[in-house]
């Protein structure tokens, strides 16, 4: 284990931590879990609908989707980032740490698995993406750690350990993920941008053939998430001139009643960014988002412990 040379995500003065589920439905928006001890970041869902799975300053935890209290995952690392998703067999939860490498850790907690390899070529990895056999791990990669790097997409055959790079581009790829299918990888880039930080939604097929473009608005758009029924896709919508992900910036959690972006029927309003939805978000039967927001409180609102 190395030294973290990230420090974690601390929140502004009368800032507060929320993990939110908004419902298809009702159109409603809970608040599941609120903190002012730093930034709760990235929720996925477990295959039971039950728990929300998210890291806050290195670690790993998981709270109800009822809400409750949180549960730490202890698996002896502290170095996760929001780059973190469950494996399709219910038990574990794939996370990439900030020593640029992914791990595999059992949901209740226990040892850690490294599935990725030194001979790759890569210095950094981030997760995106498990195909939904549980075969492959789509990620991001390049060769530094936490930049602006131009960082390409690769697949991990988690049975032989192979990696293959998917894309060839001097151009920023991010959030390669997965069709429910097993079809497609969904991912955002600025391969198609003249502008810098200009990335848009594109999909490709797993082979990296057949690429796609899938927005083409002046907004900024990242990480799209497919609900697990196919019939929507959420993504995260920047304003304007946006370069990368930042935190703390006004932004919009974009749904559609399509899979190639063009129909959208929900726009929620987030203060946020890096950490609002970074990684798979949707409840296994799809009529539920969940998402982090870190709203800035009135000054005389206590803190939430």
């Amino acid at each position: 284990m190395v030294n973290n040379p990230f420090p974690w995500r601390n929140l502004l003065e009368g800032q507060v931590s929320r993990l939110c589920v908004h419902d298809l439905s009702s159109g409603e928006t809970r608040v599941v879990y609120e903190t002012t001890l730093g930034a709760a970041e990235a929720p996925n869902w477990t295959s039971d609908g039950n728990w929300l799975v998210f890291n806050l300053n290195g670690e790993l935890y998981r709270v109800q989707v009822a809400g409750g209290d949180t549960t730490k995952i202890k698996s002896g690392l502290e170095l996760a980032n929001n780059d973190h998703l469950l494996d399709p067999d219910g038990f574990h939860v794939y996370t990439s740490q900030n020593d640029g490498h992914i791990y595999r850790v059992p949901l209740d907690g226990g040892e850690p698995t490294r599935v990725t390899s030194e001979d790759d070529g890569l210095v950094a990895r981030y997760l995106h993406g498990v195909s939904p056999d549980g075969t492959f791990l789509a990620h991001v990669g390049g060769p530094e750690l936490a930049t602006l790097a131009p960082y390409n997409i690769y697949k991990l055959n988690l049975q032989t350990g192979e990696t293959t790079q998917l894309t060839h581009t001097v151009k920023r790829h991010d959030g390669a993920e997965f069709s429910p299918d097993g079809q497609w990888i969904y991912f955002n880039s600025e391969r198609n941008s003249t502008i810098i930080g200009h990335c848009q939604l594109f999909r490709m097929r797993t082979d990296g053939t057949s690429v796609e473009q899938l927005t083409f608005d002046e907004r900024v758009n990242w990480f799209p998430h497919i609900s697990p029924d196919e019939r929507h896709l959420a993504y995260l919508s920047f304003e304007p001139g946006t370069n990368g992900h930042p935190a703390n910036v006004p932004a919009q959690i974009v749904i559609t009643d399509d899979l190639l972006a063009a129909h959208p029927i929900t726009r929620i309003d987030v203060f946020g960014g890096q950490g609002t939805i970074n990684v798979p978000s949707w409840s296994p039967d799809s009529t539920q988002f969940a998402f982090a927001d870190y709203p800035v409180l009135a000054a005389d609102k206590p803190p939430v412990l």
